[in-house]
């Protein structure tokens, strides 16, 4: 071996030791060099895993008993009150308080003196025309509008409010005169909790930017589309908001046809399954090209039941991301008539009384949990009780070696619900999302908004607390809390914000609030996420002083949003890198303001 190795010096034992590294590196090149060799390591996607503390937050509450299946006779004589809504899991706590569609013997709304009827309606048009009803048999004198086709109140995403609100508003004023009558939010009684989604190739999940340049079938101005917007824009991607062109350097969304999320997910499968195609007008910075692009459908924003169809259909889809994401982005809104309910006021706290209270023993006893699922199985006329009992709390599945994750829901106790307004603790989370969509609805324009619905409703117009604030007397502890004593390491989103400074200063421009508050309304919408937030400059000026003053532009943005009620414990890394990473040219103005920025990443 001495020879070999041509030297004397060397034992038997280190020859043969230095034998082995020499072929182990000669493999180990090869290995890297050679294609069809080398292979990516499978990767389990994280699942959705709403356990049991998620949905079951509270241990204290004394429990009450079940509500029957038969209809109450000790509300009978009282007016009736009608409530519609999609089928929706969320919607599970105000069903079971009612025991059903209508209210039966034992249940929470019996209690409350409330004799009420849930109506499911899948159509968002049909919604309105019922509340719309409602309004016409009030304003002819019905102190209690009893038509089977009015309702008081509809159940809708409340990120769907800015547009269902503001639209309705402006028929209410053509029909009877400005203000005379108004729709409001008037309490949020539960949660989707990632139930609504993007569906996509997984690349979307491990790097957002390949996004760039995608057709994603969806429901303009629809929930699903609002996290799509949402995980696009923390991202640093431009939305095309033109659904007649293509702009291969942003996101292109298609609208579903007749507005159905169903549909979404039909038309990305018919598109990967058929090869069929879409065509659009190209454009690019903002002109049109002149040319015609024909497009696959690359991905859907839709709810279940949407995406088991598309993972039953395809493989290669996952959810990419959802309302488990931003978490705080899809209520389900009460939003009644304003004029009959201050008539009768409590008569609408009680049916949030009633709903909160039975929502707050959803949380504690696994028996009413499984109560609800029979309610929501009687209301719907689909699926049965384990189905909805399951979905409610999410579930899993995998294919070809992708995990996807489907449904998911939460329910709101009093507490939660206070804390979601910002009653209990400042931070108004439901404000952040009604004006970020409000965002969404003038900038993107989607379905015309601008010109049909011309502006929408502001905030303090549109939500009415006094209902939920006027109940009393109502069994409810402590609401969710996020914790954010754990590190933080999967990369949910990372975008690139131009912040502008003074020159050569840490202090934040006046310009750029409107852009802070849009990242301010992200970050509330993702509550649970972690932040890293760090700081870069061009290359004007010495290393020392750049890589000092970009952690101080990070730390101003940090105490910007710490002053709007983000706690101090969700930054989990705030930093600067000076000039040593820029996106652009340092040659050109243009390219050093791109340099000039905050790169805030969002952590789950």
């Amino acid at each position: 071996m001495g020879k070999i190795l041509r030297t004397q010096k060397l034992t038997t034992l280190s020859e043969l030791l230095i034998v082995l590294v020499v072929i182990g590196g000669i493999l180990g090149a090869i290995y890297f060099i050679s294609p069809g060799i080398k292979t990516s390591i499978s990767k389990k996607l994280e699942g959705i895993d709403v356990n049991k503390a998620d949905v079951n937050n509270v241990v204290n509450a004394d429990k009450i008993a079940l509500p029957a299946k038969d209809e109450s006779s000790e509300v009978s004589s009282k007016p009736k009150i009608r409530i519609a809504g999609y089928a929706w899991n969320a919607q599970s706590g105000i069903i079971v308080a009612n025991g059903g569609p209508v209210t039966t013997k034992g249940s929470l709304m019996e209690k409350n003196n409330v004799n009420l009827e849930i109506i499911r309606q899948d159509w968002l048009s049909e919604l309105r025309n019922m509340q719309m009803k409602f309004i016409e048999e009030y304003d002819q004198g019905e102190a209690f509008p009893q038509s089977d086709k009015s309702v008081f109140a509809v159940m809708i995403m409340g990120d769907g409010a800015p547009f269902y609100i503001s639209s309705v508003q402006k028929s209410l004023d053509e029909k009877y005169g400005k203000d005379k009558y108004h729709l409001q939010v008037m309490g949020a009684l539960g949660m989707s909790y990632g139930e609504d989604k993007l569906i996509g190739p997984p690349a979307w999940k491990s790097n957002p930017k390949s996004m760039k340049g995608a057709l994603i079938s969806t429901v303009l101005g629809d929930g699903d589309w609002v996290t799509t917007v949402n995980y696009c824009f923390a991202n640093g991607l431009k939305v095309n908001p033109d659904p007649t062109t293509y702009d291969e350097d942003a996101v292109n969304f298609f609208p579903s046809e007749n507005d159905d999320y169903m549909k979404a997910a039909e038309e990305l499968i018919k598109s990967q399954t058929t090869g069929w195609t879409v065509s659009l007008k190209g454009v690019k910075e903002g002109k049109l090209t002149g040319k015609t692009v024909s497009r696959k459908i690359d991905g859907c924003a839709t709810w279940t039941p949407g995406d088991k169809v598309v993972f039953d259909k395809l493989s290669g889809f996952v959810d990419i991301v959802s309302t488990k994401e931003f978490n705080n982005q899809m209520p389900v809104a009460l939003i009644g008539v304003k004029e009959w309910a201050t008539k009768n006021p409590d008569m609408v706290s009680n049916i949030l009384k009633a709903s909160l209270t039975a929502s707050n023993q959803m949380k504690n006893y696994d028996d009413w949990r499984m109560r609800a699922a029979e309610a929501v199985t009687a209301t719907y006329k689909i699926e049965n009780a384990d189905y909805w009992y399951k979905m409610f709390q999410g579930q899993q599945g995998t294919k070809n070696g992708l995990t996807y994750n489907m449904g998911g829901s939460k329910v709101f106790n009093y507490a939660d619900a206070m804390q979601y307004f910002g009653i209990t603790d400042g931070v108004n989370r439901y404000k952040s999302v009604y004006n970020q969509v409000s965002n969404y609805l003038t900038e993107l324009n989607p379905f015309g908004f601008n010109e049909n619905v011309g502006g929408v409703v502001p905030y303090d117009n549109a939500v009415n607390l006094f209902f939920l604030k006027n109940i009393n007397d109502i069994e409810s502890t402590a609401p969710e809390k996020v914790d954010y004593t754990e590190e933080k390491k999967e990369v949910m989103a990372s975008g690139e914000w131009k912040i502008n400074f003074k020159t050569g200063s840490a202090d934040i421009s006046s310009s750029s609030t409107t852009e802070l508050e849009k990242i301010y309304n992200l970050l509330i919408q993702a509550e649970n996420t972690k932040l890293n937030i760090v700081g870069h400059t061009d290359n004007q000026g010495d290393d020392a002083t750049n890589n000092m003053l970009s952690k101080s532009r990070a730390q101003a943005v940090v105490n910007y949003l710490k002053q709007r009620g983000i706690p101090q414990t969700r930054f989990q890394i705030v930093d600067g890198k000076g000039e040593t990473d820029p996106v652009a040219t340092n040659d050109t103005e243009a390219g050093r303001a791109q340099n000039r920025r905050v790169v805030i990443t969002l952590l789950n």
